[in-house]
């Protein structure tokens, strides 16, 4: 691939121009959201364990409450986008949000951090945007679009978590919480400006009753979709809520280098997922997916064998692309399923997902106690494997 090539792959700014109005706020909704989650996110484990004295089970615990949370609304966030208007929910998905970091804030001991962690785990956008998305993006573009807007996300913790490190280590992690506070309130004032959507059930080719949604839970493609996302979440929560604790653990870092390194993670994300949505578009969604995992599984390899910072950065930027299995698999999902069906189509594998990333924190933290390198070892073989499994089987 040539400059001019490699340079419209990565022009964000072109890709912002191509996106509809609407899907414009959606972009902009996650970029702000994402930014004051970002604030705290990547360096939560890390106050657990510094400031509220939380055990690697413990923080295991609290990220499996969150994903029960997250695998039962996801599923009923399908139903719903299904049959309401799908811009309310979208707005509701960070309304559900905004007082979390009030509850974080104001938390003396990890079993207070309960009531933040179950409401973090209300996941009702990913569906609906997912389904708002598929119903006006024209179809040769759907993979680079999905990623492009998944990207937002991302590109809205490139600076977050350094930020967050920093201001934590200088002004306390109440004010971090603060600020996330007011960038979740932003984002869900922004999507107050997208178009209504609501799911088209007349269309005679596209009428789906009670029963023959659920009929689609027969569909092998779905199952064997729902049961290879379920593998690849469990996966990454094998081993994601443990990096931060491993850094400082091991390797020595302090919040901010800690916060350096996760900017670069969602750097990653956000540069890959517009790549990977090229291939996915240009060849094979099932390629993308696999690729994804693939980079994963190295960066885990750089990360437990060099505490170099320099290559730190690099092996975070790589295991950005653990962030992209959404995006990647609703790519694959949505244009199977009509128009009627298509929230409840793609929330299925995401809630499967969701479910199995319930245990895996737990796990992770049993394998961190015996030794801090376990939990990356587990990943390492699970991505290699993950890896040939979507070369063989998908699409």
């Amino acid at each position: 691939m040539g400059l001019t090539g490699l340079r419209s792959t990565f022009d964000f700014s072109l890709l912002f121009t191509l996106l509809e109005r609407d899907l414009k706020f959606i972009f902009l909704a996650n970029l702000v959201g994402s930014f004051g989650d970002g604030l705290y996110a990547y360096i939560l484990p890390y106050y657990l364990k510094e400031t509220l004295a939380a055990a690697p089970v413990q923080v295991g615990l609290l990220y499996a409450t969150t994903n029960v949370f997250a695998a039962l609304t996801l599923l009923a966030s399908g139903l719903l986008g299904d049959r309401f208007d799908r811009k309310k929910l979208l707005i509701l998905g960070w309304v559900f949000w905004v007082p979390v970091p009030l509850f974080f804030a104001f938390a003396q001991n990890w079993l207070q951090m309960l009531p933040g962690m179950i409401l973090w785990g209300v996941y009702i956008g990913p569906p609906v945007s997912t389904a708002y998305i598929l119903t006006v993006v024209r179809k040769d573009k759907l993979t680079l679009t999905l990623a492009t807007i998944s990207s937002a996300y991302s590109l809205g913790y490139v600076l977050s978590p350094a930020l967050g490190g920093y201001i934590a280590g200088a002004l306390g992690m109440k004010l971090v919480f603060f600020l996330a506070f007011v960038f979740y309130g932003i984002a869900s004032l922004l999507l107050f400006f997208i178009k209504s959507q609501v799911p088209n059930k007349t269309a005679e080719n596209d009428l789906y009753n009670e029963g023959s949604r659920w009929d689609l839970l027969k569909n092998r493609k779905l199952i064997f979709l729902s049961v290879f996302m379920g593998l690849v979440m469990f996966t990454m929560f094998i081993f994601r809520p443990f990096i931060p604790t491993f850094l400082a653990d091991i390797y020595r870092y302090n919040s901010f280098e800690i916060g350096i390194l996760g900017s670069f993670t969602f750097l990653g994300s956000a540069i890959l997922a517009v790549g990977l949505g090229r291939v996915g578009d240009r060849f094979k969604k099932s390629y993308a997916l696999a690729a994804a995992l693939m980079f994963v599984g190295f960066s885990l390899f750089l990360l437990v064998l060099f505490g170099n910072f320099v290559i730190l950065l690099f092996t975070h930027f790589l295991i950005g692309a653990s962030f992209l299995s959404w995006s990647l698999t609703g790519a694959i999902i949505g244009p199977r399923a009509p128009e009627s069906a298509r929230a409840f189509s793609v929330a299925v594998p995401l809630m499967i997902g969701m479910f199995g990333s319930v245990l895996a924190p737990y796990l992770g933290g049993l394998l961190y106690e015996l030794s801090p390198y376990y939990p990356f070892y587990l990943g390492i073989c699970a991505t290699i494997f993950l890896t040939v499994l979507a070369l063989a089987k998908l699409d």
